[in-house]
């Protein structure tokens, strides 16, 4: 019987319990749920033990290791991990009540791949829908999955997937990038490989937008570090792993022949989003760090054109 384990590498409160009342009353019951309580001011120990359940794995961390080395996190939980199959989750999501019994299906029909996946719902802090990701195809090979991702096609999460723990610790865990920007991604082109990946449609995940997220704070200069070693790490891929069929040949050569000018947008995208919310801040920290971050000067005082304009047009019209 297929087991799961369920990390969540805790630190925030606010929907600390709902979060774990999704895991512990799914209809697929063989599983564990490891919490790793990353040196939080906020008392989540009383929040775990209003659950009498003998799945509960909890652990304190001795000092905060997630704010800037978020991966490292990720990894307790998974050391910690005996079941067969690992879902991450973010401490103020939740899983749908059949989440692992579809997978559980998905799994035992392609029970050779290391990487699964499902469509989510987006959510406020109230638990009102925002949007859903998109819909895949059943099956999926791996540059298929990085075109549609690195063209802008798919929003994802790392609740998303559910991976094989035995390939997981065979390559060291979650792949480890600055703040997680991108490790997501690169974890699943990873585990998909030369034997691809499964997708459910059915919205299985439900992932909470709220202002407490990493996605919505953090060093922007880290962000732009983990661009460039997202892309390093694509370009070294695209040698060691060769398209399986003439279609997905056709991706292929389009992401290693435009490979620079994507990821010039995804840098792009990350500059003007920040800038938007500290302009000067920001642009005097692309000033002094604009070597290291492989950025020219032009570019930044373009970025900060672009986002006085716009910040002008939505002030005067």
């Amino acid at each position: 019987m297929i087991k799961f384990s369920v990390g969540i590498p805790a630190y925030k409160g606010q929907f600390f319990k709902k979060c774990i009342e999704s895991v512990l009353n799914q209809s697929y019951s063989n599983l564990e749920l490891i919490i790793v309580n990353d040196c939080s001011p906020q008392d989540l120990s009383s929040i775990v033990n209003q659950f009498e359940d003998e799945r509960i794995k909890y652990f304190d961390n001795k000092k905060n290791i997630g704010s800037e080395k978020v991966v490292k996190n990720w990894n307790k939980c998974l050391e910690h991990a005996t079941g067969d199959y690992f879902v991450l989750m973010g401490d103020d999501d939740m899983l749908a009540v059949d989440y692992l019994s579809e997978f559980v299906k998905l799994i035992k029909k392609y029970p050779e791949l290391d990487v699964f996946h499902c469509r989510t719902m987006v959510i406020d802090e109230n638990e009102n829908p925002i949007k859903l990701t998109s819909s895949w195809p059943e099956f999926e090979t791996l540059y298929d999955n990085i075109w549609h991702r690195l063209t802008g096609r798919r929003i994802q999460y790392i609740s998303d997937f559910v991976y094989r723990t035995d390939h997981l610790k065979l390559h060291g865990g979650f792949f480890d990038l600055p703040l997680a920007w991108g490790s997501d991604d690169i974890t699943a082109y990873r585990a998909c490989g030369k034997k691809g990946i499964a997708h459910i449609n059915k919205v299985l995940f439900k992932y909470r937008s709220n202002s407490y997220s990493i996605t919505s704070t953090g060093d922007f200069d880290l962000k732009l570090i983990s661009i460039i070693q997202y892309f390093n790490w694509l370009n070294m891929i695209f040698d060691e792993i060769k398209p399986v069929n003439k279609i997905e040949l056709i991706n292929y050569n389009y992401l290693k022949k435009n490979i620079l000018q994507l990821r010039k947008s995804s840098q792009r995208q990350i500059i003007v989003t920040s800038l938007d919310a500290n302009l000067f801040k920001d642009t005097f920290s692309l000033l002094i760090n604009k070597n290291r971050l492989n950025i020219k000067l032009w570019q930044i005082i373009y970025y900060s054109s672009v986002v006085i304009i716009n910040k002008f047009k939505k002030k005067f019209y």
